[in-house]
């Protein structure tokens, strides 16, 4: 398995690690809903580096990505970041991705587990162009801190830090350099809360990392380590959809709910499979349940109305901030308004469900 620049630091800090799309990674260090409640309550730090980093020059670089992604691309603003999906012909979600312009070239992220495959997908498709594509994931390290003590402490710290990260607005960025190692801070996350993501050479990782996990004091809150298991239950309850769960080669982007990063006015690879879609409506499509008691709905359980079968869950968890059972699932157009009564089938008991409007929880709320 492939291992990030932390990987020693993570053994250090006790953190249990399991293989993840590829690379061996840290599920949790202290508990997954300590780690969660801290990051909602807090800030927390996210070592990310398992995620896919592509660098795209040349005069054809935009021309490649509008291609591909199903926004806009070529409306993107120099130090503005979009999320995209890209799709297959068929309207399937190959991977969903980050798009950012820089000065002199574009930039994504992608999911770790699909880095080779939008590689391929990309090279395929740049045939005839003038683009140079690089793969930056094994140099360059990526951490997220996200919680709502971010902001305030990065803004108060301002002086000490070398990186400002002033007023820079939700999903832009800002590049630097500092003791001759350049870095880009994106204002972005994958959590429900504020923050920021850091990508740096890989060779500073552990030094930036510690610097930022330090006991702090009176004036400073304490930036801890949290992983994946946490992050997969605050992008739960913040609505977001997870590439292997909500999105697949099988799930178009409309059904997904997320036709607002879709620009059907525009080619790119698999639009008329999704104008189909869009104009004759998705036979079925994400939505969110609360069961009643605290029984968990796992991936792939059945969504039942009365007895029959009207759909599949997606990922479920017991919300650490809500204190309910909650479940992401696509189900039959005609049964997902909210309120809905349904029932989902867990461990062959049918448990109670009713629709609940996505995102379960808001930043603030």
């Amino acid at each position: 398995m492939l291992q990030t620049s932390l990987y020693e630091t993570h053994k250090r800090l006790g953190a249990r690690l399991v293989e993840f799309g590829g690379w061996e990674m840290p599920v949790m260090y202290r508990g997954i809903n300590e780690e969660h409640i801290h990051t909602r309550t807090a800030a927390s730090i996210f070592d990310v580096s398992h995620m896919g980093r592509i660098k795209f020059t040349g005069d054809s670089a935009e021309k490649l990505l509008d291609r591909v992604c199903t926004r806009n691309i070529a409306k993107l603003a120099v130090g503005k970041s979009a999320y995209s999906h890209v799709c297959n012909e068929q309207g399937g979600i190959l991977d969903d991705v980050i798009v950012s312009r820089f000065k002199d070239h574009l930039y994504t992220v992608c999911n770790a587990g699909n880095r080779e495959k939008i590689l391929s997908h990309l090279k395929k498709h740049a045939d005839g162009l003038n683009v140079k594509i690089d793969d930056t994931t094994m140099g360059t390290a990526m951490f997220a801190i996200q919680g709502p003590a971010t902001i305030p402490l990065f803004q108060s710290q301002s002086d000490k830090l070398p990186i400002k990260v002033g007023d820079m607005p939700r999903y832009g960025f800002i590049t630097g350099s500092y003791m001759g190692m350049g870095y880009t801070v994106f204002r972005s996350g994958y959590t429900g809360e504020d923050g920021f993501e850091f990508v740096l050479p890989s060779m500073a990782g552990v030094l930036v990392w510690d610097f930022l996990t330090k006991e702090g004091g009176a004036d400073r809150v304490t930036i801890k380590p949290a992983g994946l298991g946490a992050r997969d239950t605050l992008r739960l309850e913040a609505g977001m959809p997870l590439y292997g769960h909500e999105l697949t080669e099988n799930i178009d982007p409309i059904s997904a709910g997320c036709k607002w990063c879709v620009d059907l006015t525009k080619d790119f690879v698999g639009v008329g499979a999704l104008r189909k879609v869009d104009s004759e409506g998705p036979r079925r499509k994400i939505t969110g349940l609360v069961l009643e008691g605290r029984r968990i709905a796992r991936q792939g359980a059945k969504i039942l109305s009365g007895d029959r079968e009207v759909g599949e869950v997606t990922s479920g968890t017991l919300s650490p901030t809500l204190g309910k059972s909650i479940a992401m699932g696509y189900v039959d157009s005609g049964l997902c308004n909210p309120d809905a009564k349904l029932g989902v089938d867990v461990s062959g008991t049918a448990v109670a469900a009713t629709v609940a409007p996505l995102p379960f929880y808001k930043r603030g709320s």
